[in-house]
């Protein structure tokens, strides 16, 4: 069908985060050691900004030792964290050129209360009753797919009554539960977050490979801001779309400016599609909701607006947009990908869908995804018409009592709903391969023929699948802590349980990507704040502790000099210790190439 089109141009906006640090780095080495002396391996040592927009991050070695070399100065924080003690802070005025030595020591807790609350969300979840894994799991697909419980504001002591307001909340945006599941969730969640300390003890690896890291934040928009997915441009630029505020942010690296680009007005109200229903606690301002993009080799970014339903084209040399209405009864278009021939693919979740634009002729194609059985096929049918009935009364969450989840009572969101999330191109045979969510499959469109095919994948929740070079696609299973490999020419599968900080732990890997020359899987670990690292040659998993707690990260992308980046995006973004939303890096060699660079 023949694409509709609206040319629009918007002015950026400038923001200047922090002027571009010095010519030459200083260099901030040192130990970290226990009150007995004792060197800290694995510990992370930061150092934040004096405007605390940006820090910096490396790991000590066997010895405890480190050296960093931030690309800023000033008036600075020093901090040392360690698995089981007490965050050390110092404040250091580090000059340009100059190189200091600050030996860190980090002792216990003054408080059970204090080490509980630096614990991470995992450890936390161990100790909501569940009467076992079956019922837990609808609890880890349904209440923790955009955000976590890792700080006492979203774990505090609650009556049933009260959490049950709160899961009430997130049904309006797409938490399919039960009535019955509502009771039981805010039953568990009362009894289980009493407001005592917990005592669990998490184990975290500091390999060798660690003190070998660097990570790099940069903080980006407000507390309610949520950067859903960000790119890497063609011009090392990070891109990230801001799907509460309808808005493009780019960060240059190099000098840590960031622009802020304001995507054009729509005559839809706040909410979009969506506006009957209570957006997540009221801090979604926009009407768009731009939620994923892709840069094309023209340089134009597209982008998925999941709140409107469109597709838009964004040039960042001039900040112009192209909208472009998807129609077909669309709702929610997600995940964008890219082929060789330039077509841009992107799953449509909530109608189960999946859209092929041609930048060139203008032709967009809307497919129809299998149903799989009836009552998946009557919802793919009427929900859409149910949103619509709901934006007659602006976030009233009408559409929820009418929902097959809940007229059709004990049918739970697997056997009601698709929801078509990831999607990723192969590059040895330009194949098309999606992930349903919620059905537990993924899928294959032959780009020629157009024809679907459908397999069931052994793990719950696959989300965000990725192709390594040689065509294998690596999946992640959110719901049951794994990680999938599937292998498009013999249709097997193998699955990797995910390491876990302590026993009964579970992971929700979100996302992950695949680094074309070391064919690495690197994973999102989004409930105990670490990046993984998975090595398939050794069947090996790698961890990464991330710098901030409350650490949610989205897409991973690498950039061409050697990073591998994401969003860090909790909802809400005033929940993450940093309080904003960050842009975040990591260097697999950064670390070692401070520790060489200050060499003498």
């Amino acid at each position: 069908m023949p694409a509709k089109l609206l040319l629009v141009r918007v002015g950026a906006v400038l923001l200047v985060l922090q002027s571009a640090g010095p010519a030459k780095a200083a260099t901030l080495e040192g130990t970290v050691t226990t009150p007995e002396g004792q060197p800290v391996s694995g510990a992370m040592v930061t150092v934040f900004s004096a405007d605390r927009m940006r820090k910096e991050t490396v790991f000590t070695d066997a010895e405890g030792r480190y050296r960093i070399k931030p690309s800023f100065a000033g008036e600075l924080t020093v901090r040392a964290r360690a698995s089981s003690f007490e965050d050390r802070r110092e404040q250091v005025n580090l000059g340009r050129d100059e190189r200091r030595t600050l030996d860190l020591q980090v002792g216990g807790f003054a408080s059970d209360a204090d080490r509980s609350n630096a614990l991470c969300a995992s450890a936390h979840l161990t100790k909501l009753p569940w009467s076992d894994a079956e019922e837990r799991q609808p609890f880890i697909a349904q209440c923790n797919y955009c955000h976590q419980v890792g700080n006492p504001l979203t774990r505090g002591k609650r009556t049933a009554d009260s959490w049950k307001q709160s899961i009430q909340k997130m049904e309006g945006y797409m938490a399919i539960v039960t009535d019955e599941q509502v009771e039981r969730f805010s039953e568990v969640l009362a009894t289980g977050f009493d407001g005592e300390p917990i005592d669990v003890v998490q184990t975290y690896d500091a390999s060798p490979e660690l003190a070998r890291a660097k990570f790099e934040e940069w903080l980006v928009g407000d507390g309610m801001s949520f950067i859903h997915d960000a790119d890497v441009g063609a011009d090392g630029r990070l891109y990230g779309v801001d799907e509460g505020h309808d808005v493009v942010w780019i960060l240059d690296r190099g000098t840590a400016e960031v622009r802020k680009v304001p995507l054009p007005d729509s005559d839809l109200p706040v909410g979009g599609l969506l506006s009957g229903a209570a957006l997540p606690i009221g801090i979604f301002t926009g009407k768009h909701g731009p939620h994923s993009l892709a840069q094309a080799e023209d340089g134009r970014f597209w982008i998925t607006n999941a709140l409107s339903a469109t597709l838009m084209g964004f040039d960042p040399k001039d900040s112009s947009f192209e909208v472009i209405e998807i129609g077909e009864g669309a709702l929610y278009p997600h995940t964008v990908r890219i082929d060789e021939k330039g077509f841009v693919w992107f799953t449509i979740a909530v109608s189960n869908q999946v859209g092929r634009y041609d930048p060139k002729t203008k032709e967009l194609k809307v497919l129809q995804l299998p149903h799989n059985g009836f009552w998946r096929w009557m919802t793919d049918a009427f929900f859409p018409l149910l949103l619509e009935y709901a934006a007659k009364t602006p976030r009233g969450n009408k559409h929820i009592d009418l929902s097959p989840h809940k007229v059709l009572s004990g049918i739970g969101y697997e056997a009601l709903f698709n929801l078509p999330y990831g999607i990723d191109i192969n590059p040895k045979d330009g194949g098309v391969w999606y992930a349903k969510l919620w059905a537990g499959k993924i899928g294959h469109i032959d780009p020629d023929t157009l024809e679907i095919t459908e397999y069931d994948t052994p793990r719950k929740g696959p989300r965000r699948p990725r192709f390594d070079a040689n065509g294998i696609l690596w999946i992640p299973s959110f719901d049951e802590s794994a990680l999938m490999r599937f292998d498009p020419a013999t249709g097997e599968f193998e699955t990797y349980d995910l390491p876990t900080l302590s026993p009964d732990e579970y992971e929700t890997p979100y996302a992950l990507n695949v680094h074309r020359e070391s064919g690495d899987v690197w994973l999102t670990s989004n409930m105990s704040d670490r990046l993984l690292r998975f090595i398939p040659g050794q069947r090996r998993f790698i961890s990464y502790p991330a710098p901030a707690r409350v650490t949610w990260l989205r897409d991973l992308v690498f950039t061409e000099d050697g990073k591998v980046c994401s969003s860090s995006s909790n909802l809400p973004a005033y929940a993450i210790e940093d309080g904003i939303p960050s842009f975040i890096c990591l260097d697999p060699e950064g670390g070692a190439k401070d520790r060489a660079d200050a060499e003498p």
